[in-house]
């Protein structure tokens, strides 16, 4: 390796472990600044019991947090801005600064800082509420701009697909196309033609609604940013005129935020992240909402840790699946990896057919076309997941 490649290495090394390192580097210029803005995070002690790789820390008061957060944009990446913000807010107890109008006009925004905020959401003082609200704003918009129109098209087909004709009654409604790809198997070639076998008719228009959807969102911290796609996701579908949406969401009472579905940024603050989680109240509640159960998807997006009654909470889900409600547990609905879950609770709900898995944002809308289209839910996510694995190793 070249002396330049070597100094270069190890200048990184003593950015990552700090000035105790046994490096021998001097930094100088930015890398001095940069040097003290990852110190104010990281040099704070021991993490697990292992021993520090840096000392030192952050003064919590509002200007010192106001030069890091500017220091930090100036020498790190956007997505690297994201993380430290992260962590200094659960490293170092800085949830109160963002209180701060003008620690919110500061940072990054992002999906976990929305999290954060909806936790803080009843004592945000009054002076800070309009920051905090453009902050979410500003995810959700991001937020609908990259998810919305696939979630819609790809909704929208499955509905299609789910209302084409198998047996159309009139000639005018078979599609010749679909219907010659269906049968081509039974092309007899001394007559040089297709017999038709089966028959498949066009799509008609919707002009009803075809399927019931009902989110019910887990409102406990860990759920945070789950909560936060599901609550633009609910928005994104009550947008379909296909489906009736509905959005409620519980800790151990529940909320009802469907008037609220025109705006998913009143939707997020209708959440009350925080409290204890009664799931049973929860199904009880959404279990009033089903007025046709064989055309409605219910979604629990929850990690399953029940503090209400879990044996009603069985009952009640294999009462509503035995009377033909499609539901589906989402253990966790975001970018975060895998998910901590009651194992013994997504067990139980495998046993009666309830499928419980974790899903990222990006692969919702399939989830939903494939719900929609009665696919088995259970094979879906095995292969989603293997499909996601495929992708993070360049498909070796």
């Amino acid at each position: 390796m070249s002396g330049t490649g070597r100094d270069e290495r190890m200048r990184r090394w003593r950015l990552v472990l700090g000035g105790e390192d046994g490096t021998g580097v001097e930094l100088a210029g930015d890398d001095v600044s940069a040097d003290a803005a990852l110190g104010a995070v990281y040099d704070t002690g021991a993490q697990d019991g292992q021993a520090p790789l840096r000392r030192a820390g952050l003064g919590a008061s509002a200007p010192g947090v106001a030069r890091w957060l500017g220091d930090i944009r100036t020498f790190f990446p956007v997505s690297a801005v994201r993380v430290m913000q992260r962590d200094a807010i659960e490293r170092l107890g800085l949830t109160r600064l963002l209180l701060e109008p003008e620690m919110l006009d500061a940072v990054e925004p992002d999906v976990h800082l929305v999290g954060t905020l909806l936790s803080l959401s009843r004592v945000i003082p009054e002076q800070a509420r309009e920051s905090a609200r453009a902050v979410v704003r500003t995810v959700t918009r991001d937020l609908e701009r990259r998810l919305a129109q696939r979630t819609r098209s790809t909704v929208t087909g499955a509905l299609n697909r789910a209302s084409r004709a198998a047996r159309p009654r009139r000639a005018a409604d078979i599609d010749w196309d679909r219907t010659v790809r269906a049968n081509l198997r039974n092309y007899l070639p001394q007559y040089r033609t297709v017999v038709p076998e089966r028959l498949v008719g066009y799509a008609r228009k919707q002009q009803a609604v075809a399927r019931d959807i009902i989110l019910c969102l887990d409102q406990s911290g860990s759920m945070a940013a789950s909560v936060v796609y599901a609550g633009v996701f609910g928005a994104v579908l009550a947008s379909v005129p296909s489906l009736r949406t509905s959005v409620v969401a519980f800790d151990t009472s529940v909320v009802d935020l469907t008037g609220l579905l025109s705006d998913p940024v009143e939707v997020l603050f209708g959440i009350q992240l925080g409290g204890g989680t009664d799931i049973n109240r929860a199904l009880g509640y959404a279990q009033g909402l089903v007025t046709r159960p064989a055309s409605t998807i219910l979604i629990l997006v929850s990690d399953l840790f029940e503090g209400g009654n879990r044996d009603e909470m069985l009952r009640r889900i294999a009462d509503m699946t035995a009377a033909g409600t499609q539901v589906i547990a989402l253990l966790a609905l975001s970018d975060d990896g895998a998910p901590g879950y009651d194992h013994d609770n997504a067990a139980a709900l495998a046993q009666l057919g309830v499928p419980a898995f974790a899903c990222t944002p990006d692969s919702f809308p399939d989830l939903m076309a494939a719900a929609i289209n009665h696919h088995d839910i259970t094979e879906w996510a095995h292969r989603q997941s293997a499909q996601d694995a495929d992708r993070l190793t360049g498909g070796s």
